[in-house]
């Protein structure tokens, strides 16, 4: 049963989170990724779904295509390079280093000998090879029994380091950290621990320029938000930590309604929300959607989504295929898109609230919402993504570029 967080509040941003993250600080975030090669230069496509809406019986329903973010296939491509530009420029801070200069390789043979490390579902990792690989320094990325060998083989191609471990995702972060102590190696990660908080704040600042984008494609106002609920992808609680913390400081009470979703079985936002403080999974961990198998919450990211988050939901994987297969379908006036697992957990998590009068009232979903959904990711892992979507991503996208070029496509 989705829960609806008691202690989420609608007041000004606060002073004590706005000195982690902030509006001010995501705009120099997105100024150094303006320099970086591996994003794509214009935003993220921010589509409408009319018929998707009107089966859910909601005014309107968008959907951010974060697939189409870089050549990685998602969101976080936003957050590795900028906590490791951060990291490298207050490591050097005066060798004249620069963003630009960072993001071009200027200063390789300078970075050679410096090494970071850092544990991944998939995405997090591949980012952050590519970022180094980019900047010239070197990166060992550690992964757990469940990352695919489509996934490892992904992020080695940016010359990454693999080592592997027996154990689940919250292993392979102690791991990380324990050789990143043992050889002196920068662990650049996005979840939080005792004593390592700044660097996953760095990662979260970077998915401000999502939130900054949807803000100008939709036009919205701080009093005015253009959409009434935001549903974001769980995890360790990173993305939703840096959307939600940049649309409250923009809205402030006027925020719009905020629901975290995650898998039924990595559902440790959900438990924290119940303990109050942040918590581990209930479950097994092991999950379908890869990027959100994480058992433990980041404390960090805990701060901002006890007091912003209206309600938290928990998903079985079957929902997410369905929606996985729903975006790809497409109809007469939605896009076909290509999202993966994680990526489509969004709409599963709307699909499950609209099914029942009970739970749409819980968090006032009603025929005047405007919803906004965030695809996270492409078919990152293609092989499964056909195995679940019964097509091939490139066949998707296909048929795509035929709705697009219909004499009565939207648009």
């Amino acid at each position: 049963m989705p829960y609806v967080n008691p202690h989420a509040v609608r007041a000004p941003y606060p002073e004590n989170l706005r000195q982690w993250l902030s509006i001010e600080r995501a705009a120099q975030s997105r100024d150094w990724l303006a320099n970086c090669s591996l994003l794509n230069p214009l935003p993220t496509p921010l589509h409408p779904l009319p018929d998707l809406a009107r089966q859910l019986g909601l005014a309107q329903l968008w959907v951010k295509d974060e697939s189409q973010r870089s050549i990685l296939g998602s969101f976080k491509a936003l957050g590795a390079p900028v906590a490791l530009v951060r990291q490298i420029l207050e490591r050097w801070p005066d060798q004249g280093l620069s963003a630009p200069g960072l993001f071009s390789g200027e200063y390789r043979a300078r970075l050679k000998d410096f090494t970071v490390i850092s544990a991944t579902d998939g995405n997090h990792g591949r980012a952050l090879a590519a970022a180094a690989q980019s900047i010239g320094c070197r990166c060992v990325i550690v992964l757990h029994a469940q990352v695919s060998l489509e996934r490892e083989l992904a992020i080695a191609a940016h010359d990454a380091h693999i080592v592997r471990i027996r154990g689940n995702y919250d292993q392979s972060v102690a791991e990380a950290a324990r050789l990143a102590t043992a050889y002196g190696w920068q662990a650049i990660a996005d979840t939080s621990y005792a004593g390592y908080e700044q660097i996953p704040c760095d990662v979260m600042q970077g998915y401000g320029t999502l939130a900054a984008e949807v803000l100008e494609q939709s036009a919205s106002q701080p009093a005015q938000p253009a959409f009434s609920h935001v549903l974001l992808q769980g995890g360790v609680g990173g993305l939703a930590a840096g959307v939600a913390s940049y649309l409250w400081q923009f809205h402030g009470a006027a925020r719009p309604r905020l629901l975290v979703v995650e898998p039924e079985q990595a559902d440790c936002l959900y438990q924290s929300a119940r303990a109050g403080h942040a918590a581990r999974a209930s479950g097994s961990v092991d999950s379908l959607m890869a990027g959100l198998a994480c058992g433990a919450a980041s404390p960090l990211a805990w701060r901002f989504l006890q007091p912003s988050i209206d309600c938290f939901v928990t998903i079985p994987d079957a929902l997410a295929v369905d929606a996985m297969r729903r975006l790809a379908a497409g109809s007469a006036g939605d896009i076909p898109l290509v999202a993966g697992e994680s990526g489509a957990a969004g709409l599963a998590g709307l699909s499950l609230m609209c099914q029942d009068v009970a739970r749409r009232k819980a968090v006032h979903l009603d025929a005047h919402s405007r919803v906004l959904l965030i695809n996270t990711e492409g078919a990152t892992s293609p092989t499964v993504y056909q195995q679940l979507v019964g097509e091939t991503a490139h066949s998707v996208l296909q048929r795509q570029q035929q709705w697009r070029q219909a004499p009565n496509a939207p648009g």
